[in-house]
């Protein structure tokens, strides 16, 4: 689904991922972790295509987005859906219109199908009753939950996630956990997780590729990630358990 090839990029002189080699299987998980600075952020804007590599390749199944124009990328990311660390809603448009807008920007659609589609996403998240309310009458887990079914609206073949539990305590990020996974079994849809969470990486995810110092240092399993014998994904470890800890 997803293979980047001898991938890097530098911004200025200063070079951000050096030589990324990683193949992202159909249907998978996939969890990308890594500390502030690592490089795993500038990682999930070359996947989607908002920024490009400065050398290697990026392919979304056939096609090298790294040397597409922006008109054709924009048929690419229509397979694609991504969920943003802060949700991004549209505070001045209803929950359903939030879900609704892509659809309505990029399809012809008749109407009463774009609703029928976004009643059917904003139950497949658990928010049947939320299409007349404002963002602002939402709490973060639901503004995430919002920010998937527009994601979904598409029906995409990825899903990209950017910390999706950016924000939320414990008890709601399990719960937003719980409902990438169901997403991923109920479509069938590759995910792409960028995560800080250790805990949560270990939950959702097929695979972990750990980002250290714009290289990718680890990537196996999780139950083979927690028993590396790297020291700095051990140290990784650690360090969210005291996080984790802290938090209570």
């Amino acid at each position: 689904m997803i293979r980047l090839v001898d991938v890097c990029k530098s911004f200025g002189e200063k070079e951000v991922l050096h030589h990324i080699n990683l193949t992202i299987e159909e249907g998978e998980t996939l969890a990308i972790i890594g500390g502030s600075g690592s490089g795993k952020s500038t990682l999930l804007r070359l996947l989607i295509g908002l920024i490009r590599p400065t050398a290697g390749e990026i392919w979304i199944g056939d096609q090298d987005i790294a040397q597409l124009t922006e008109k054709e990328l924009d048929k690419v990311r229509l397979h694609m859906g991504m969920v943003f660390q802060y949700s991004a809603l549209f505070d001045s448009m209803t929950v359903g219109d939030n879900v609704a807008f892509g659809l309505r920007e990029h399809t012809d659609l008749p109407e009463t199908e774009i609703q029928r589609i976004v009643t059917e996403k904003l139950h497949l998240v658990g928010l049947d009753n939320a299409a007349q309310r404002m963002p602002s009458e939402l709490s973060g887990g639901m503004k995430k939950r919002v920010s998937l079914a527009r994601a979904i609206a598409f029906g995409p073949d990825i899903i990209f996630y950017d910390e999706p539990s950016s924000g939320l305590d414990p008890l709601m990020t399990a719960k937003i956990d719980e409902l990438i996974l169901h997403t991923q079994q109920t479509l069938d849809v590759t995910s792409v997780v960028v995560t800080h969470d250790m805990v949560s990486a270990c939950r959702i995810a097929d695979r972990i590729a750990m980002v250290h110092e714009g290289s990718i240092i680890a990537l196996d399993t999780v139950e083979n990630i927690k028993q590396s014998k790297d020291e700095r994904v051990r140290a990784f470890f650690r360090t969210v358990a005291i996080d984790r800890e802290a938090q209570g």
